[in-house]
């Protein structure tokens, strides 16, 4: 009975967010859509990517201490209504007529913060719901709905925004917040042991008991670094895989799509068999793993020549299935390993860290694409990525985690 109520609640939230996920992607698809058929300019969708991104990288470590000191579940469903709020006002802006592109990134600012708060919250809301032994699992099935939504919405976002219009789309987004909202209002979530709002607020005393939270673990703080390596290398690059497909294999818009579709359909796998393995031992391997495999693909695809775009498809499959045993395993190491009242500040921590990470890669990984070709610069990112994975192998305190 006890096993059947936690997979229900688990589940019920799930649902809701699985529904907000797809819609969040697809409206995200289509207003890059948008802006790129009304300006054309590379610099204003760069800018939409920054907006995306910032207020996490910005500003986590204080959301952190918002998130533990609030009641997480109100923060969860502000934060999704507050997105709601804000696509709303982008819908009735675009009956108008035009939309200004000043408005554009106000809004994916505004939704930036709200998933700022939401996420932080869900990822420390979980073990309070999960039995500790199943969170590994339940993390691979948050993975493998991830990945659906990668999968399905660069396609539903091109159907809906020629089918319908912008405005239609955003009223999509908003009814999948709404839904979302209303599953996390349905499950009754248990406090935390220790509930802290009636004290005085202390940001920097709050976030520095956080940041010692995660210090105090030798393993999780080397494996905040090993994730800052990996962010600064990785993701700059996965900005690059149309250029790869367009130029060095003299592809076309169809060859990005399989790129992109074998990559989620191997997120999926990955997310799927992450669930059924569940918690293994050395789980550490598997992260070490998962970036060496994801550094091997990148090196294999920077040596293939430009008739080899099955191989460099299969590559990204490969890299695809491998990712959530990064992402999913980390997640679920950090939920068993630190105390309750401490996971929204670590979370955020761990999200700032690597949101800090990809601007500076993205510099670094912009010059050097440049300067020496882009299929080079793939086998220069594996490279160093396998060495991250010999260095996370190597590091005592990495091994001693469990």
């Amino acid at each position: 009975m006890q096993a059947l109520r936690w997979k229900s609640q688990f589940f019920t939230i799930w649902t809701g967010q699985a529904v907000s996920l797809i819609t969040s992607a697809i409206l995200q698809m289509a207003i890059i859509l948008y802006l790129t058929e009304t300006t054309g300019s590379a610099l204003i969708l760069s800018l939409a990517s920054l907006v995306g991104f910032l207020p996490y990288a910005v500003l986590g470590p204080f959301i952190g201490v918002l998130v533990d000191r609030y009641n997480r579940k109100h923060i969860m469903i502000l934060s999704d209504l507050v997105i709601a709020l804000a696509a709303a006002i982008l819908a009735l802006a675009a009956l108008s007529g035009e939309l200004p592109v000043w408005l554009v990134m106000v809004i994916l600012f505004v939704r930036s913060v709200g998933t700022a708060f939401h996420t932080p919250s869900l990822s420390a809301v979980t073990p309070l719901l999960v039995p500790q032994d199943m969170l590994a699992k339940c993390a691979g099935y948050s993975q493998a709905i991830q990945s659906v939504s990668l999968l399905l919405s660069p396609a539903l976002a091109a159907f809906l925004y020629m089918a319908w219009n912008l405005t239609a789309v955003i009223a999509l987004d908003v009814a999948g917040a709404v839904i979302a909202s209303l599953t996390v209002a349905w499950v009754k979530i248990p406090g935390l042991t220790k509930p802290q709002q009636t004290e005085p607020l202390h940001f920097f005393k709050e976030m520095k008991e956080g940041f010692l939270a995660l210090r105090s673990n030798k393993g999780l703080f080397a494996l905040l670094w090993i994730g800052f390596l990996f962010t600064f290398i990785y993701m700059p690059i996965n900005a690059l895989f149309p250029l790869m497909s367009m130029k060095h294999f003299e592809g076309t818009a169809f060859h990005v799509s399989v790129v992109e579709i074998a990559f989620a359909l191997g997120m999926l796998a990955g997310g799927l068999a992450l669930g059924a393995l569940g918690a293994l031992k050395n789980r550490y391997l598997m992260i070490a793993a998962s970036i060496a495999l994801i550094g091997l693909g990148l090196a294999v695809s920077g040596l293939l020549p430009p008739s080899g775009f099955l191989l460099f498809a299969a590559s990204c499959l490969v890299m695809g299935f491998a990712a959530p045993f990064y992402a999913g395993v980390q997640t679920a190491l950090v939920q068993e390993k630190i105390q309750p009242q401490y996971l929204g500040r670590v979370f955020s921590l761990l999200g700032s860290v690597q949101g800090l990470a990809m601007p500076l890669g993205l510099i670094l990984s912009g010059m050097f694409a440049d300067g020496i070709g882009v299929s080079r610069w793939f086998l220069v990112s594996g490279m160093l990525l396998l060495s991250v994975a010999v260095l996370g192998i190597s590091l005592p305190s990495l091994r001693h985690l469990e």
